[in-house]
């Protein structure tokens, strides 16, 4: 396809603005920009100076000397390189058929939308990629193997579960992780077992609880946590042309306890970041535009955003595997 030329082409917040960032990715249960959340490089591609968690540790003697000195400390950089790659989808709108359809929907707006969720599709499957990897997180304490899946209701002890693999993050960097990312299935499943609802139930003097009031937050202060994120996205591995296979993006078998960040700052220790370059236009949730295009009679719209997802600090993520097994409870 012909390239447009720059007096063709033409930015279109007004379209991107209609399906806002956070709105779209929570409507579609998307999370990946809060499991990585975002830092603006000034370069498409640098260094960035990633802080030992050593070096935040260190113990230094503080006294005085008897000659009047005081210890001196210092801290180094580790040097970790990055380059943003530009993932974008285009979808030609015929003018012809926008007129016969004018009357039912707007066709940009609806292409816009169309586009928008596919590149933010991808985007959440590169994260969960990046975070759902037992060779990234691998060994004893970087993935444990749940014993009691959590949809084995009577059996399954979560609680148990996550406080060692937080003691376990904490040993390695004293920091502990203070977010969990399930699924929605997952989610529905932890709010059945019984170890949950027995400690829910005595924190309220035995009031009588069922799954539907326990919420997230309430869910989060179980397990001792400030947060739990829950993906509800999904994906069809088909090809083109085959019947339609529908699967989560963030799977069944994987939960993630990380330490989340409270910043967009680099320095910040957390698990994960997305590094976004926006020096050519891009914007993070996606730059849409549109171009005319003789060839076809009609515009274009394009979604575009320039990014490499990473993980930052490999001990401040503990994978969690066997979550839930094929047979799911009800």
């Amino acid at each position: 396809m012909p390239a447009p030329s720059t007096a063709l082409n033409g930015y279109r917040p007004d379209l991107g603005m209609m399906f806002e960032f956070d709105v779209e990715m929570d409507n579609a249960g998307f999370i990946a920009n809060r499991m990585a959340p975002v830092f603006e490089a000034a370069e498409q591609n640098g260094t960035v100076g990633i802080i030992p968690l050593k070096d935040l540790r260190q113990t230094p003697l503080t006294g005085r000397d008897n000659r009047g000195n005081y210890s001196r400390v210092g801290f180094t950089f580790k040097d970790e390189t990055y380059a943003t790659q530009e993932n974008g989808i285009e979808m030609p709108i015929d003018q012809r058929r926008s007129k016969i359809y004018r009357n039912w929907f707007d066709f940009e707006t609806v292409s816009a939308s169309i586009v928008l969720n596919q590149v933010m599709r991808a985007y959440e499957m590169r994260v969960a990629a990046l975070l759902h990897s037992t060779t990234t997180f691998t060994g004893e304490a970087k993935t444990t193997a749940i014993s009691h899946e959590w949809n084995d209701w009577t059996n399954a002890v979560p609680l148990n579960d996550v406080l060692g693999a937080k003691l376990d993050v904490w040993g390695a960097t004293g920091i502990y992780p203070d977010t969990l990312q399930v699924n929605k299935r997952q989610f529905d499943n932890l709010r059945n077992v019984d170890q949950i609802t027995a400690k829910i139930a005595s924190s309220g003097a035995g009031t009588p609880i069922k799954a539907a009031d326990i919420t997230k937050e309430i869910l989060a202060n179980c397990f001792d946590l400030k947060e739990i994120i829950v993906a509800d996205s999904s994906k069809d591995s088909a090809l083109e042309g085959q019947d339609v296979s529908i699967g989560q993006i963030w799977s069944n078998d994987y939960a993630f306890l990380f330490k989340g960040a409270n910043t967009n700052r680099i320095e910040e220790p957390t698990c994960a970041r997305t590094i976004h370059w926006g020096e050519d236009g891009s914007t993070i949730g996606g730059q849409t535009e549109t171009y005319y295009e003789d060839q076809s009679r009609g515009d274009v719209v394009r979604v575009r955003m320039d990014t490499q997802e990473r993980v930052m600090y490999t001990s401040l993520g503990h994978l969690f595997s066997n979550v839930i097994d094929g047979t799911l409870a009800t």
